[in-house]
């Protein structure tokens, strides 16, 4: 993820980029970023967070994150993208309990009496979701006491504009003109 704040306060600089890199990884979202614009300006206040992501967040399946097979009554689930485990987990020992799913090895689970169909549609992670969990994540990276913000969504990016103050036109036209950079890929 390449990082870029834009500030007068050097050291500010290198704390926010390490602030919002260790949140977005705490949340594990790092990895969907492409790139982020910070642009602190505490005096004014106005923040303004911009991040584009390396593709659009879409809803995954099962099959989307794991080979699965049907022997008998039971499915057996190889996960091929280890970031979406924990979820499928969780949507599996919901539909058939934790008794009914091993997990045999990190990468291996069996679920007894079930069928493949049913296993292959499970819903696990929403792109919806990845969305709402970075903006937060985006609005926890801003100093606390910023209230007013408004974001802008297109696609694969995401800018939060935030003020204590009211936001006024020329702070939400400097986030838009941040965003539409973003956007375009030009330099920000």
């Amino acid at each position: 993820m390449e990082i870029e704040v834009i500030s007068e306060d050097k050291h500010g600089q290198d704390t926010y980029a390490q602030l919002f890199e260790e949140i977005m990884s705490d949340i594990g979202k790092a990895s969907l970023i492409e790139k982020a614009v910070l642009i602190l300006k505490p005096a004014i206040p106005l923040f303004i967070f911009s991040v584009r992501l390396r593709a659009e967040p879409s809803s995954k399946k099962v099959t989307d994150v794991a080979n699965v097979r049907g022997e008998n009554d039971n499915v057996y689930l190889t996960v091929t993208d280890e970031r979406y485990a924990p979820a499928m987990i969780s949507q599996l020992w919901k539909v058939y309990g934790r008794d009914g799913v091993e997990q045999q090895t990190r990468f291996d689970l069996e679920v007894r009496n079930a069928k493949e169909g049913d296993i292959s549609n499970i819903l696990i992670a929403s792109g919806e979701e990845d969305m709402k969990e970075i903006i937060g994540a985006l609005w926890r990276s801003m100093p606390e006491g910023i209230k007013n913000r408004h974001t802008f969504t297109d696609g694969p990016t995401i800018t939060v504009v935030a003020t204590e103050e009211i936001l006024q036109r020329s702070m939400l036209d400097e986030g838009q003109a941040c965003h539409e950079r973003m956007r375009s890929d030009k330099d920000v």
